[in-house]
């Protein structure tokens, strides 16, 4: 597995967003999400378009800093409950975001809140920012969820890069507790050959790669599935999943790496 190209990531963010517009339409804008209680569906739609905006701000600004909320036009939403003005506010926020992105390329310097300052940084970020959201979605209207084995398994290894730059940073407490000499997690997709990671809780903190080895516990399904467990929306206990070892392992894992 490696990283998808910029152009592919820029190609995601579009089809990700209009994948979502179609969970939207003739939804409940109202129904609560269950993987996100504090939002209701339409409240997740205004949060993944207005994070298209900012990063569209910050990408064309060649921003050397954050940029506040309130200084990035239409962040709040589209301004009325009419749910065609929701539908093309999201289409036009995920347009310009990709637009600033193809035009800077991946390798133009902007301000990230993480490990590299790059373009690339965020093309990758809004792909999977749009992905998970959009299962968020498919789940609160109760329609069928499916995502490309390349995409899903990008999406794995994206987290697992945020959780350990979290950990490095030392910040975060719960972070922190991801190690512990000789406990190890198996992630092992069932339908796409060699989408495999083990990890390893070393003395100071936990360490990935590909391979098929035992270890403490280990979760095995589907790609999709496994990468819903891993971004805590679907439960390990589902029967679409099956967790073999020290199922606890696994638990402390999802509940330690659980911000964002």
């Amino acid at each position: 597995m490696t990283l998808l190209s910029y152009g592919r990531y820029c190609d995601e963010v579009l089809a990700q967003t209009d994948a979502l517009r179609a969970v939207l339409r003739g939804a409940d804008l109202t129904a609560t999400v269950p993987t996100c209680p504090d939002w209701n569906l339409r409240q997740l739609a205004v949060h993944v378009g207005g994070a298209h905006r900012w990063v569209g701000e910050i990408v064309r600004g060649r921003a050397a800093e954050d940029v506040p909320e309130e200084r990035v036009p239409g962040f709040e939403g589209p301004g009325s409950e009419d749910p065609a003005a929701l539908d093309a506010w999201l289409a036009e926020g995920a347009e310009a975001a990709v637009a600033a992105l193809r035009e800077a390329g991946p390798d133009t310097e902007v301000w990230t809140w993480a490990w590299e300052r790059r373009t690339a940084f965020w093309a990758r970020r809004m792909t999977h920012e749009t992905v998970v959201h959009r299962a968020d979605a498919a789940l609160a209207a109760q329609v069928p969820y499916t995502v490309a084995p390349e995409v899903a398994a990008d999406t794995i290894e994206e987290w697992l890069r945020i959780v350990s730059f979290v950990q490095e940073g030392g910040e975060d407490p719960e972070a922190s507790e991801l190690r512990g000499g000789g406990r190890s997690l198996h992630l092992h997709a069932t339908d796409v050959p060699g989408a495999e990671w083990l990890i390893e809780l070393g003395e100071d903190r936990f360490t990935w790669r590909h391979a098929h080895e035992k270890a403490t516990v280990a979760l095995r399904g589907p790609l999709t599935d496994l990468m819903l467990v891993f971004n805590r929306r679907l439960e390990p206990g589902s029967e679409r999943v099956e967790v073999l070892g020290d199922a606890e392992l696994l638990d402390f894992w999802l509940d330690r790496s659980s911000f964002g």
